[in-house]
């Protein structure tokens, strides 16, 4: 129980994060790079400017939320699995700020 509860709350770490990405990305992005449709032209240009990584930062802050709703709810190891995401995420980031 205790491993599938660490999967689940890293399941919802790597969706909340993809959610607030794409909120990040409709609020700030396209008010900065310009309405566009196409997704991969206003991530190409976040990538290309160096702000992707301060996007994908806002996107993670959702998981705050899921962190601390599974720490109200006692399910402290689903709370484990969204830390191990949000880290996950920091690393990703992390990497991608300093091979850019």
């Amino acid at each position: 129980m205790t491993r599938k509860d660490i999967i689940i709350g890293f399941i919802v770490g790597i969706i909340a994060a993809a959610f607030g990405l794409i909120f990040a990305i409709q609020i700030f992005a396209i008010q900065i790079f310009g309405k566009s449709d196409d997704w991969g032209e206003v991530i190409q240009q976040a990538i290309a400017s160096g702000t992707l990584t301060k996007l994908m930062s806002i996107g993670a802050l959702l998981n705050l939320g899921a962190f601390f709703l599974f720490l109200k709810k006692n399910q402290d190891n689903r709370a484990k699995g969204v830390l191990i995401a949000t880290l996950l995420i920091f690393i990703v980031t992390m990497i991608i700020k300093f091979f850019n």
